[in-house]
């Protein structure tokens, strides 16, 4: 028995380690360093309707205990993505997330369309980007906009439909179960913390863009607080991320509730990492006499 195995919307995960989306490419430059076929699966850079450049002038930043980046969501595209990625990804991945973005809900709904007849396994709903329509204001921030959006994506989507969250949602919970009401299948949380970093010797932001994503292990807290909360309060799956570099990490945000996890910045400054923690959770699971993801999952869930 595989001690691992996790299952999401009916889709089988081999362990519940996910390369996060933006971290791992397409998983082609680390599969020269690891057999990226021994992950549960990889989320996809983020994908949008048409390609981009990404963001001009710097775009990764180290902080204390982590970093913060503003690449822009630099991409191929959808159709070169089917067309030249996802044929590499269907041969060396387990488990395939395409993390779609957008700037209004048609983009949206464009790229579903093109993924349904595709061999990802889920489609992972970025609601993070700014909406253009709605004055640059990311999907994610209020609820009503939110539950728009996926109920449209959901009407048309034929994969189970993840959700992703940002930590910078008016209400999390409320976010999170907006979005269950509006049909989505999963959630995964946390996203990147808007945060600012300025040069004092230049005297001037550090970014162009002014304002940039916050990750690492200086997060990890809040965001498990964040994967609790939701977990406590929705009915569908959740995957949680946010700071994750250790095995106690992994079965922290297990114990809290969620089905598996995505390790994303971890990746940066140890690039060996998502083996390493398969390695490492099997041997956890094995000394500790833990039989199942399903024995430890939630058990944090609702404090006594």
């Amino acid at each position: 028995m595989n001690r691992l195995q996790t299952t999401i919307n009916g889709v089988i995960f081999q362990n519940p380690i996910i390369a996060a989306s933006g971290t791992f490419g397409f998983g082609r430059e680390y599969n020269e360093l690891y057999p990226v076929n021994i992950l549960g699966g990889i989320s996809s850079k983020g994908l949008t309707i048409n390609s981009r450049e990404g963001n001009a002038g710097i775009r990764v930043w180290e902080t204390a205990s982590g970093m913060m980046n503003s690449v822009g969501l630099q991409n191929p595209g959808v159709e070169k993505f089917i067309s030249d990625e996802l044929p590499w990804m269907k041969k060396h991945c387990n488990v395939i997330l395409a993390n779609l973005g957008g700037a209004t809900i048609e983009e949206y709904l464009e790229g579903i369309i093109l993924l349904n007849n595709t061999a990802v396994d889920f489609i992972e709903l970025n609601i993070s980007c700014p909406n253009v329509k709605k004055g640059g204001m990311a999907l994610g921030i209020k609820n009503e906009v939110a539950y728009e959006a996926v109920k449209q994506c959901k009407s048309i989507c034929q994969k189970p439909l993840m959700v992703k969250l940002s930590p910078n949602a008016e209400n999390i919970i409320e976010m999170a179960q907006a979005c269950e009401k509006a049909g989505a299948d999963s959630l995964s949380l946390v996203n990147t913390f808007k945060g600012l970093a300025i040069d004092i010797k230049k005297r001037k932001p550090v970014f162009d863009n002014l304002y940039a994503g916050v990750s690492g292990a200086a997060i990890k807290p809040i965001a498990l607080r964040m994967v609790h909360e939701v977990c406590n309060n929705v009915t569908i799956p959740v995957v949680g991320m946010g700071g994750i570099y250790t095995v106690e990490d992994i079965v922290e945000f297990i114990m809290a509730g969620a089905s598996a996890v995505q390790i994303g910045t971890v990746n940066f400054s140890h690039p060996l990492a998502g083996k390493e923690l398969v390695d490492g959770l099997g041997a956890y699971f094995q000394k500790e006499g833990i039989a199942s993801i399903e024995e430890i999952k939630g058990i944090c869930k609702n404090p006594v």
